[in-house]
């Protein structure tokens, strides 16, 4: 008996399909959120990232800024293996800043990049902008500053490193303490 139940699950396993998890990029919609900041992705300017994770399909991780989606998949302690990753491709037809897209996405590894241009993501950060046109990358990069280059020339400090308080917000904060002591100097305070 005991061999023929091992028989049994022999065959089952070896009749037994493996299926591919369906790793197709998924529209954005209202529901889509940041896997950091917990917002509402649509609410946000600039180019999103969504990453599909092994074990959970058809509910990737969505990602307010391509910087993030980039650095997750550069941080070591994930909870699966990523399967993908899809970034919009800020060259495709109707791609604004305000309204980056639903659904031209384009695989993170195959995107040709503007890093360090003079724009900020959708959380208020400096941003990688994601072209599958690497001549659209290149008129972005004139008009916007940066450097064109691919996926794995992406340094570490552009995508893990801390980011700066605003330069305009230090000015601002420079100018209430000048005013705060002036104000000082006047009341004899």
């Amino acid at each position: 008996m005991k061999r023929f139940a091992l028989i049994v699950c022999l065959l089952l396993t070896a009749c037994k399909e493996d299926v591919a998890q369906d790793v197709s990029p998924v529209t954005l919609n209202p529901q889509a959120v940041g896997h950091y900041c917990q917002m509402e992705l649509l609410e946000h300017e600039g180019p999103k990232g969504q990453a599909h994770l092994a074990g959970l399909p058809g509910a990737p991780i969505f990602f307010s800024q391509v910087r993030d989606a980039v650095a997750y998949m550069r941080m070591p302690e994930q909870s699966h293996a990523i399967l993908a990753v899809w970034v919009n491709d800020m060259g495709a037809d109707g791609a604004t800043w305000a309204k980056p897209g639903v659904d031209n996405w384009i695989k993170a590894q195959d995107a040709t990049y503007v890093v360090g241009a003079a724009v900020k993501g959708g959380m208020g950060a400096p941003e990688l902008v994601p072209f599958s046109d690497p001549a659209r990358a290149r008129a972005f990069a004139t008009a916007n500053g940066g450097t064109v280059m691919a996926f794995d020339q992406i340094p570490d400090d552009a995508v893990l490193a801390p980011v700066d308080q605003d330069a305009e917000a230090q000015q601002t904060d420079t100018d209430f303490e000048q005013r705060l002591r002036a104000l000082s100097r006047k009341t004899g305070g």
